[in-house]
């Protein structure tokens, strides 16, 4: 069963999920990094240039799904080195550092939260996120294009591809098009139809939807909403 709910820290989700029993996960690209928490493990979930699909693993997981651009300030990692990986955060921290917080998170009566704390401790350190980090995410979700982007931001397109490869994973290009698909997710799932979907979330038409939805998601638009 998945549960989520909005974070205290700005932007962020909190999230747990306990498996009903063995079966397919697939967790769509969303721009995000995530960090996680898994039958006393303590992780991180890097930026994903398409679905990340695994078996389910059993047990209880918890989560603080961080927003786009934030997570990499706070684990002090480019975002490009946790590209389209599951890492054990004793990977890029001191594990003396990682078992005392580990230790804390497993003690709390709710790991969740415990994790939310943790979240945001490490926010609280490195104080608030680059505000050109925002209006670059808030551009391109906007479905605006990324020259455009660069211009109305005032930066180079190099700059503006070297920070967004730190910041988020990838190039602007990449985020762009990972934005894009949430827009028309969102819209399907409001029932939305597809080729009015493509139209509104900014695809040239259908076709060009169906195409990005199967390339990033692994599966057609229809089986994937249904």
């Amino acid at each position: 069963m998945y549960t989520e709910r909005a974070s205290r820290l700005a932007g962020a989700v909190v999230w747990t999920n306990v498996p009903s029993g063995p079966g397919t996960v697939r967790v769509l690209p969303d721009g995000c990094m995530d960090l996680l928490w898994h039958e006393g493990r303590l992780l991180v979930a890097g930026p994903d240039t398409r679905a990340y699909v695994a078996e389910g693993v059993p047990g209880r997981w918890a989560g603080v799904r961080l927003r786009p651009g934030t997570a990499p300030a706070l684990l002090g990692v480019p975002a490009h080195e946790l590209r389209d990986r599951r890492a054990g955060l004793a990977d890029l921290w001191p594990a003396a550092r990682v078992r005392r917080l580990a230790a804390r998170v497993n003690a709390a009566a709710d790991p969740a939260d415990a994790l939310e704390h943790l979240a945001l401790d490490l926010a609280a350190r490195t104080g608030p996120p680059d505000p050109l980090l925002g209006r670059i995410v808030a551009a391109l979700a906007a479905g605006r294009p990324v020259a455009e982007t660069a211009d109305a931001l005032g930066v180079g397109a190099r700059l503006l591809h070297r920070r967004s490869l730190a910041a988020f994973g990838y190039g602007p290009k990449t985020l762009a098009r990972v934005l894009r698909l949430q827009r028309a997710l969102a819209l399907a799932r409001d029932g939305v139809p597809l080729a009015e979907t493509a139209v509104r979330a900014g695809f040239a038409d259908q076709a060009h939807l169906a195409r990005d939805v199967r390339e990033l998601t692994g599966l057609p638009p229809r089986r994937l909403l249904g």
